[in-house]
């Protein structure tokens, strides 16, 4: 037998994933400054992003300026040469960085990452089953903020970092609250 017709007889994996309506936390966002709403999606009062539940990633640390993400490595997360998808760092390092900036935000003002670089130092395979993804504030401005990001291993290895530029600006927060307050299937666009 071939190690291709070896590979095909093999059990399928299968992953279930389950997430709640974003757009009632992202609507809770508008309501809170942004470490309290961090706050409580680490402490779970508010449902994580679906992102979140499908890589495997937990917000574990908020603070002003600062932000930290645990992402569990599994086999899902593998790219086709049997390692950790590069995208999967970028995700993970864009979410801390990106929350390391909104934490800093009063009430009444949201980010978008404009710019995202992203430095892959050393691959991920199983053998490490979780890293850190670590965000910090490196400046606050009227519109623009920018953070770094490091994602390391539970020994202190480093995988990648990064650096971002984010737009803050005002969210258009009608549309998304009556979005957000209708029934599921009266929704359009989702």
């Amino acid at each position: 037998m071939t190690a291709l017709a070896a590979q095909t007889t093999m059990p399928v994996r299968r992953r279930e994933v389950t997430w709640d309506d974003p757009l009632v936390g992202a609507a809770l966002a508008q309501q809170m400054s942004g470490l309290d709403y961090l706050r409580a999606l680490r402490d779970g009062r508010i449902p994580r992003p679906p992102i979140a539940a499908l890589l495997g990633m937990t917000i574990t640390a908020v603070e002003p300026g600062r932000a930290t993400f645990r992402l569990d490595i599994g086999e899902h997360l593998y790219n086709p040469i049997g390692s950790v998808h590069g995208g999967v760092f970028c995700t993970a390092l864009d979410s801390a960085m990106g929350c390391a900036v909104h934490s800093a935000l009063p009430l009444g003002q949201a980010y978008t990452t404009l710019d995202l670089h992203v430095n892959l130092i050393k691959g991920l395979r199983l053998d490490t089953p979780t890293v850190t993804a670590e965000g910090e504030l490196a400046s606050l401005g009227r519109r623009v903020a920018t953070a770094s990001g490091r994602l390391v291993g539970p020994d202190g290895t480093l995988y990648a970092h990064a650096t971002t530029t984010c737009l803050v600006f005002e969210p258009p927060s009608a549309a998304l609250h009556a979005h957000a307050a209708q029934p599921e299937e009266n929704r359009k666009g989702d």
